[in-house]
């Protein structure tokens, strides 16, 4: 008998739960630029994606390599290809909301010498600007510059420029928060009472922690203007999901605010506060 409903129960339709909208922007890394030797640039640029993408605050799209996505969409579309199940959609990427974009000014790598002449490692050193463009409207930020040194000796050029690169690793990352606030939208009120409880759509995908705080803004449009007003403050007290967090308002005014203000037609704005 048992047998037979574990059977029975295979065979029920699976219900499948809708899946979280990720709502983090789409940022793309360019090739860097260099008017020295190129032969490192390859190595800074790839560092720059993986810095991006370990922060988990985007989606991030590898601009670098586009000219091989393009001639593999070519390919694709050959007789070779018609039937394949596994050809890829001509509009399946994704469009970068902002470009990150830099220039390499040196990178000196120094071979290390024993007395007797021998190399014992190798020393490099990097140096960059590095500014992003808003895709839509052509504008971009003013260049910062980056300069990061290998402290010790490796065994090879590529991985002492690695090494110098891995040196910038919390100042790139504080300049990615600055110039990438993580944003979202309040999109419930939980309860009313007391502090106020309210759901967010920016959860683990966002690399929100608990005891963030936000901001929170309503946003008319005048004269075809935004016109954002700061209404209030929250702090994450529960990751509720991939892309989604629950948030208590930091005092009673905001919590009166908020809830006087949210309406399911007209969500509320919220911007993670940067920790110094």
């Amino acid at each position: 008998m048992y047998r037979a409903l574990f059977f029975l129960l295979l065979l029920l339709p699976v219900t499948k739960l809708p899946a979280q909208e990720d709502t983090r922007a789409v940022v793309g890394v360019s090739a860097f630029t260099t008017n020295e030797s190129d032969r490192f640039v390859g190595l800074v640029t790839e560092k720059v994606v993986e810095m991006l993408t370990n922060t988990k605050r985007f989606r991030v799209v590898d601009r670098t390599s586009s000219e091989k996505v393009r001639n593999e969409l070519e390919l694709q579309k050959s007789e070779a290809f018609i039937d394949s199940k596994n050809r890829v959609e001509q509009g399946a990427s994704m469009a970068a909301e902002k470009i990150i974009t830099g220039h390499v000014t040196k990178i000196p790598v120094y071979a290390m010498k024993s007395a007797a002449g021998t190399i014992t490692g190798y020393k490099a050193s990097v140096a960059f600007q590095m500014k992003v463009v808003d895709v839509a409207t052509g504008l971009s930020t003013d260049a910062t510059s980056f300069e990061g040194k290998a402290g010790d000796l490796m065994l090879s050029p590529e991985s002492a420029v690695q090494h110098a690169m891995r040196s910038l690793q919390g100042e790139i990352n504080q300049y990615f928060k600055q110039n990438f606030p993580v944003q979202g939208k309040v999109i419930k009120i939980l309860e009313s009472e007391n502090r106020g409880k309210f759901l967010l759509n920016v959860g683990k995908n966002n690399a929100v922690a608990l005891g963030d705080r936000f901001t929170v803004e309503k946003t008319e449009i005048i004269e075809g203007q935004k016109y954002p007003q700061l209404i209030g403050t929250v702090e994450v007290i529960n990751l509720a999901g991939e892309n989604l967090s629950e948030a208590v308002a930091v005092d009673r005014k905001s919590s009166e605010n908020l809830s006087s203000n949210y309406s399911d037609s007209q969500k509320l704005d919220c911007t993670l506060i940067i920790k110094k």
